[in-house]
């Protein structure tokens, strides 16, 4: 059976928080699809609040600690990306973005996102395709159409939109799953200093200099 890994990084300050509960909506309803066809799927949910200190001592330093280490090593070798952050004053949460400048700019080549945002009213949610999905776009991710912003009153079945919050988790879950299933990314590099040809082949090249 094929297995996909989904990391999942939730940037809700508060606990419990809305950005955490949308969070796992939709990777409950991409998983479901993915299963649904086949897919085993195993993830990671990882809570930015909690990582906070060991993410300035990085940007600071230039060091991960190992529950940060952790982190990076699994968006590196994630086959995709569900990302939600809260929207303040019109952008992604300082927090969201300080764990994006820390990780690796070539980890997120080829990888499939499903952006999710959480704020206060709707008109809130442009903030997903003038702010988050160009950060995306620009480390070579790929980011699935539809992003989902879920606003405070879309958790009461209310909202002013044309879908239902869970008809909008549902149609980002299944681009999302589309790509995730087509995309392979087992032989992306993830190390740096990996060689493209093995040492014998270099060291013989050497030997006839």
């Amino acid at each position: 059976m094929t297995t996909r890994r989904i990391v999942v990084i939730s940037a809700g300050l508060s606990t419990p928080s809305s950005s955490r509960q949308l969070a796992d909506r939709l990777l409950a309803d991409s998983a479901g699809l993915l299963r649904e066809r086949g897919v085993e799927v195993e993830a990671q949910v990882f809570e930015l609040r909690d990582l906070a200190h060991d993410i300035t001592n990085h940007l600071l330093m230039g060091f991960a600690p190992p529950k940060l280490e952790e982190a990076l090593d699994a968006v590196a070798s994630a086959d995709g990306l569900i990302v939600v952050t809260p929207i303040f004053t019109t952008s992604y949460a300082g927090l969201f973005k300080s764990f994006i400048d820390v990780i690796d700019p070539q980890a997120l080549t080829d990888l499939p996102v499903l952006i999710g945002a959480t704020g206060g009213t709707p008109r809130h949610s442009l903030a997903i395709d003038y702010a988050i999905r160009p950060l995306f776009t620009y480390l070579h991710a790929i980011p699935v159409t539809t992003g989902v912003f879920a606003a405070t009153g879309d958790w009461g079945g209310g909202g002013d939109g044309v879908r239902s919050l869970p008809d909008r988790i549902f149609r980002g879950a299944t681009e999302f799953a589309d790509l995730v299933e087509r995309t392979d990314r087992s032989e992306m590099v993830s190390d740096p200093f990996a060689l493209d040809r093995p040492m014998g082949h270099l060291l013989g090249g050497l030997a006839g200099e």
